[in-house]
């Protein structure tokens, strides 16, 4: 890669009017023999589906839709695991005009009758596993008119691939405008529900950047990013970013296993490959020098800082720097460690082309090189269109991160003399657990249905493994035995009425809980607590 600072100043977005991105499917689709997709499962079944597969299965279920009854605009929500029917889907519904809100497969039933209800989803397009919890959702939802199997047919359901092969394989997508909504990531906060985080088609066109000059996806390689279909991680590595590059990505379905996810970089020489920094962590502890990669030649992780020392490790065994890249749900990448860039342990790297980042004080003027500040991304006079649109249907939320001339991340971090970011960490309490993003008043709420506690807090607690691990302070009801049975039932409680991963891996039971005069709840002192007790207790 040229030198950055020339590729940072040159840069410009060039985003078309009208764009969507079921257009790029087809347009590579003209090489019938081009290869998307590989795909395999823990059981050892495989795919492999051309451009041309995507384009004919994404018009047969966008023609589906149609004949359902949806219409541009309309929000359906997306809950695949990692299949090759949800690429298909995603696209389909892209290509019809719809409003995508994926939705990962862990989610429970309330979490689903939330995002129904405030996204007013006309459809939900799930797998066989989760049909019999959605099933009752109808009646909890009265927006939801069409609930779609993919799978076989059942009572009360439209079968995806029965209807598929009645449709027609052919399809003009939507003219839609870059400015139009596309998406809708329902993302955790930290005292409200889920965050309606809405994006553009235009978000879609800018992950080419991702593809380009983060993951370093180029002509003939392979790509793998290992994330959940639900996350905007996703969007990131597995769909838009390579395929906006025309290149070729891998999706592995089945329970993380650090030395299965290894024979799949070698078996399937995979050439660039993306994890979070839970997934290194591991990956360092297998014996490496038993492998040899000879096709993998660029890494990436995001979603929370990478330690140096694993960074080192997968170095000394690869011959391969992890190159670190910071962004959130609301935006694609805005700082990273650049292919041909010198490589700083411990940085998140610099600001990503197209994106004005500084680092600002509660009065947003610039903090001086090493002062910690908020991460602010600039948006006058150019607003990115890789910055998501809006929470949805908030405008007093949209207030607190929209201010003057910057949209506010919330994340803390300092630069140096050389513009380099260091995150120190958020500006809220939001709990980055192995990549996921857990807000607290959920599983506090989750806890507060179970009839023996009367109040809990929940917050971070340092770990070796997952950087952090969600840790519940719970008072209980007078009365109720505080042991290790209590413990494990709430910790089922909550996996049964929010996702599992969700749940506190520690429970502290306690008399009350630190709170301010206005009685609200003091989690930083309990963050602060758990991080010197964690400290103490870790051999120097």
């Amino acid at each position: 890669m040229d030198d950055y600072q020339s590729i940072y100043r040159s840069f410009h977005w060039n985003t078309p009017e009208y764009f969507n991105f079921g257009t790029v499917i087809d347009e590579l689709a003209t090489d019938r023999s081009r290869v998307a997709l590989l795909w395999e499962d823990q059981d050892g079944n495989r795919a492999r589906l051309t451009f041309a597969d995507l384009a004919r299965q994404s018009n047969q279920i966008a023609n589906v839709f149609t004949w359902l009854g949806l219409r541009r605009g309309d929000p359906i929500l997306l809950m695949l695991p990692r299949v090759t029917m949800w690429q298909a889907a995603y696209i389909g519904a892209l290509k019809a005009g719809l409003i995508v809100v994926p939705c990962t497969a862990m989610l429970r039933e309330k979490d689903l009758v939330y995002r129904a209800n405030h996204a007013q989803a006309r459809a939900i397009i799930a797998a066989p596993a989760g049909a019999d919890m959605i099933a009752d959702l109808r009646g909890q939802c009265p927006s939801l008119d069409a609930l779609i199997l993919a799978g076989s047919a059942r009572a009360g359901w439209t079968g995806l691939q029965e209807s598929m092969q009645e449709a027609q394989d052919r399809f003009t997508p939507v003219r839609t405008k870059a400015i139009d909504p596309a998406i809708c990531y329902y993302t955790s906060g930290t005292t409200r529900n889920p965050k309606a985080v809405l994006h553009s088609h235009g978000y879609t066109f800018s992950h080419r950047l991702t593809g380009s000059h983060w993951l370093d996806v180029k002509p003939g390689g392979l790509h793998w990013t290992t994330s959940d279909t639900g996350w905007a991680k996703a969007a990131y590595g597995a769909l838009f970013g390579p395929w906006m590059n025309g290149v070729t990505t891998l999706m592995y379905n089945g329970r993380f296993d650090p030395k299965k996810q290894l024979d799949l970089l070698v078996k399937y020489g995979v050439t660039t490959f993306c994890a979070p920094p839970t997934e290194f962590r591991m990956l360092v502890k297998e014996d490496l020098g038993q492998f040899k990669f000879s096709a993998l030649r660029h890494c990436t992780s995001a979603g929370e800082p990478l330690n140096p020392e694993v960074i080192a490790v997968w170095k000394e065994h690869t011959g391969l720097t992890i190159h670190d890249g910071y962004g959130q749900t609301e935006t694609i990448i805005v700082a990273a460690n650049m292919p041909g860039m010198e490589i700083r342990p411990g940085s998140m790297g610099r600001p990503f082309p197209g994106h004005d980042v500084r680092i600002v004080d509660e009065d947003l003027n610039e903090t001086k090189v090493g002062q910690v500040g908020e991460i602010a991304l600039r948006i006058s006079p150019e607003r990115p269109p890789s910055l998501f649109m809006e929470y949805w249907k908030s405008p007093e939320e949209n207030a607190e991160v929209f201010r003057g001339d910057y949209y506010l991340t919330g994340d803390h971090a300092a630069r140096d003399a050389d513009g380099y970011l260091w995150f120190v960490g958020r500006a809220d309490d939001v709990i980055l657990s192995a990549g996921y993003r857990i807000g607290p008043f959920e599983v506090e709420s989750a806890l507060l249905e179970h009839p023996a506690v009367m109040e809990s807090a929940v917050v971070a607690t340092p770990d070796a493994d997952r950087g952090s691990i969600v840790k519940a302070f719970v008072v209980l009801k007078a009365g109720t035995k505080r042991n290790e049975q209590m413990v494990r039932e709430l910790q089922d409680h909550c996996k049964r009425v929010t996702a599992p991963y969700k749940y506190p891996r520690e429970i502290e039971f306690v008399d009350d809980l630190p709170k301010t005069v206005s009685g609200k709840i003091r989690r930083i002192e309990l963050r602060k607590a758990e991080e010197a007790r964690k400290q103490a207790v870790t051999p120097s």
